[in-house]
């Protein structure tokens, strides 16, 4: 797990339950914490399904960073709602396997939805073919859940900058056979699809058809067949199959019965 330093907060935190206010009375932010990421981080939203994960990492955040909000979901889902209700948060920490989905897919549909925002994975799932699928899908960087709490500090520092982050021994996979080159490329193509049509290609590969699709989403299928043309335009494929192929090279193996990250 991140090794989270709990400090007391001050100023205001907000989430999905609660607001709580701090007096500061006596003890003003530390200024070495409040520069690390820049003054231009204010909101933050955190997703992660471990209560006392997801708790401590907001803490930590607000007591790291001059942050005015810090906005929490435990699922993909909850954190798309927060999203579509007028909140644009500085950046987004993303836990790689939510109840309602695994790998890549989250990360996906989160930079279709906020494309301009730096998306941060935070996961136990650390391999270096993990972190390489995470960094091809456009995450702005990768922090180890047993990081230390500078670690993660640091990780919004460099982020903020411009750069990318990846865990220290980080060493992007061999490409000797080809497959890691296959993921990376897999990962790219669908990184160029809209929120609704990532939805419509994981409903594709569960194998359901246009008319299910459509009362499933409540469109019309009209509209979802214009979608899986674009599907398929996009991916550079002319079958369905070929589609739920490539969507099917971009999952993270992240081992049988490991559980979620």
């Amino acid at each position: 797990m991140l090794c989270l330093q709990v400090r007391p907060c001050f100023g205001v935190l907000s989430n999905n339950n609660y607001t709580k206010e701090h007096s500061g009375r006596n003890r003003p932010l530390e200024q070495s914490s409040v520069t690390c990421a820049g003054d231009q981080i204010k909101s933050i939203l955190v997703v992660d399904d471990h209560p006392l994960f997801r708790d401590a990492l907001a803490t930590t955040l607000q007591t790291a960073l001059p942050l005015r909000t810090i906005r929490t979901a435990s699922t993909l889902m909850g954190a798309l709602e927060r999203l579509s209700k007028d909140f644009e948060p500085d950046a987004i920490v993303l836990d790689l396997n939510l109840p309602d989905v695994q790998g890549v897919s989250g990360l996906l549909r989160l930079k279709a939805t906020a494309p301009h925002t730096p998306v941060i994975v935070v996961s136990a799932f650390g391999e270096d073919k993990v972190i390489a699928a995470v960094m091809a899908s456009g995450a702005a960087g990768f922090v180890r859940k047993d990081a230390s709490r500078q670690m993660l500090i640091d990780a919004f520092k460099r982020i903020w900058a411009g750069d990318i982050y990846t865990p220290e021994g980080y060493t992007p996979p061999q490409r000797e056979d080809g497959t890691g080159e296959e993921v990376d490329e897999a990962a790219k193509r669908l990184s160029s699809l809209t929120a609704q049509q990532l939805r419509i290609l994981e409903l594709l590969c569960e194998g359901k058809l246009n008319k299910q699709i459509a009362y499933e989403l409540s469109i019309a299928e009209t509209t979802v067949k214009a979608h899986v043309t674009a599907i398929l335009r996009k991916l550079g494929v002319h079958t369905r199959t070929q589609a739920v192929l490539i969507a099917n090279e971009a999952r993270i193996p992240l081992g049988a019965g490991a559980g979620r990250s």
